[in-house]
């Protein structure tokens, strides 16, 4: 916990607290209006509000005052909806908002949760970052309020319990950056990769994958990512070319699994996934080039991947050991 600071069950009776740090958060962006009367007025009773549909909220007191807050409520078809995420301008950048949103998704989860989204401004770039971190994607169109800040929202969703993978649209895939990032990152990091992986810098990395979401708004490439309980642990890449330069064929390209999720059965489930893009997409022949490494070797052949050849020494691993280069092939038709 944030050093000075309880996190506890929110109460009624910190309405003014809550009005206090609204207010200030959203004075922080212009033409950005808190009317609580007019607009909001469960910011009167708030604990008692998120009582009512089964939800909850908690608070972040600090020195007596509400210096921050998060919430959460059930939606339908086992979603529950993260709400009510606000935070001192001079606690952020730490822990606590973490603390927060943990907070209540465990809250949900334990509830029965499936799902977890939330609706957020478009105007707070800060939060969609810190929202990307937790594994959040961008989902769905936005949607207006039609109030008096004239609000216009994103809405960010992940699955929240088990092994999910699901097909990131060009939206999803340019919010997910900054999450794969770090797993690019970490897997280079670790040694033991299923794919070849540059090590790119920080600005390099952002660069490489607002190209892939190009790629995919263009329809010449299908991302896929890969939740463990909630956590964005895995992700594969498949090339679909054009069907006038490659109609029968697809190559899946940097796999990649966080080594803190290794034989947990992710990397088959991107596989498995990719196949089915794939055969959705038109495509009878899968190709797919890897390190000479076991990991990737069992996984391949464990899928009935055919090895079609290798390029001795392809590559160096970081104490300059040669690596050879393999190529498999499988018809999915």
């Amino acid at each position: 916990m944030t050093q000075g600071v309880v996190l506890r069950p929110g109460r009624d009776d910190d309405a003014e607290g809550f009005i206090r740090l609204i207010g200030a958060c959203w004075g922080e962006y212009p033409n950005c209006i808190l009317d609580v009367d007019a607009e909001v007025p469960e910011l009167r009773a708030l604990a008692s509000h998120y009582a009512r549909v089964g939800g909850a909220l908690w608070v972040a007191e600090r020195g007596g005052l509400v210096s921050g807050m998060a919430a959460c409520r059930p939606a339908e078809d086992g979603a529950w909806e993260i709400c009510k995420v606000y935070l001192d301008k001079v606690l952020r950048g730490g822990a606590l908002a973490h603390e927060l949103v943990a907070a209540a998704e465990r809250h949900a989860l334990a509830a029965g949760a499936e799902r977890l989204f939330l609706w957020t401004d478009t105007r707070f770039a800060r939060a969609h970052g810190f929202y990307a971190k937790r594994s959040y994607v961008r989902q769905g169109p936005i949607r207006a309020l039609n109030d008096l800040s004239n609000t216009l929202e994103y809405r960010y969703a992940k699955p929240g319990r088990g092994i999910v993978v699901e097909r990131l649209d060009a939206a999803a895939a340019a919010t997910a950056g900054r999450r794969l990032s770090a797993l690019l990152a970490a897997c280079v990091h670790d040694g033991a990769s299923l794919s070849f992986l540059p090590p790119l810098a920080p600005q390099r990395a952002t660069q490489h994958w607002d190209q892939v979401a190009s790629g995919v708004a263009l329809g010449h490439r299908a991302l896929l990512a890969a939740w463990r309980n909630g956590e964005m642990m895995g992700t594969v890449q498949l090339d679909l070319g054009t069907p006038e330069n490659q109609p029968h064929r697809a190559e899946i390209m940097q796999l990649l699994v966080h080594p803190a999720a290794r034989r947990a059965g992710i990397g088959s489930a991107l596989v498995r996934a990719a196949e089915d893009e794939a055969r959705a997409a038109g495509r009878s022949l899968l190709t797919v080039a890897t390190p000479d490494d076991a990991a990737a070797g069992a996984l391949w052949r464990g899928r009935d991947y055919v090895e079609a050849g290798r390029v001795p020494g392809y590559t160096l691993d970081a104490d300059r050991t040669p690596r050879d280069r393999l190529f498999f092939w499988k018809v999915i038709a």
